[in-house]
């Protein structure tokens, strides 16, 4: 929840796409409500139609917002230029970036809502690209490299809801260097 006593009177956009994705991650899509998250962030609703016509205009803003901040993440991994490296980085942001990652897992549980499927198609075709890009540097052939991009996609998924309740809680997973370790013995082929 946001201190409220730090923030200064007039809010931004930022502002209320910040709570708005606090509260997915805290309890779904559906728990995005102009008074709860009015009352979050100490301010009246009169606040919230100043910047947003409606609840989906929010909606539609804050998915915005995380996905450009996600997008920012992979970016960053493309300075990177051993593929094997680039790879054991992105699989050890999930250990570090876990409110990205809870978000994720709350979208996926709404994909029916047109908004959401959109920007979970663009996510989706960007990492699969980029795990795509990463297995060819590392010198697979495009059939291979796909395959283990998907390979690799479903099991960050998977991973991510088998450790789901250790992210609310912000817990580290057990053991996780040696599963990042056997992750990359299993995708990366050895020359």
């Amino acid at each position: 929840m946001t201190d409220t006593a730090t923030r200064s009177p007039r809010l931004s956009v930022d502002d209320w796409t910040r709570e708005a994705l606090e509260q997915i991650a805290e309890a779904g899509v559906a728990a995005v409500a102009v008074e709860p998250l009015a009352r979050r962030l100490g301010v009246t609703k009169g606040s919230f139609y100043w910047h947003f016509p409606s609840r989906d205009a929010l909606l539609q803003a804050a998915l915005e917002r995380w996905e450009r901040d996600e997008q920012a993440a992979y970016g960053a991994l493309g300075s990177i230029s051993d593929a094997g490296e680039r790879l054991r980085t992105l699989f050890n942001m999930v250990r570090f970036h876990t409110k990205t990652h809870v978000i994720y897992s709350e979208l996926l549980k709404a994909a029916e809502h047109p908004a959401i499927r959109s920007v979970l198609d663009n996510v989706l075709q960007r990492r699969i690209g980029f795990l795509f890009d990463s297995f060819r540097h590392a010198g697979l052939a495009e059939r291979d490299a796909l395959r283990r991009a998907r390979m690799a996609y479903a099991v960050y998924v998977g991973f991510l809801q088998l450790e789901l309740p250790k992210f609310r809680q912000r817990e580290q997973s057990e053991d996780f260097a040696g599963y990042i370790d056997h992750i990359m013995a299993t995708l990366i082929p050895r020359a």
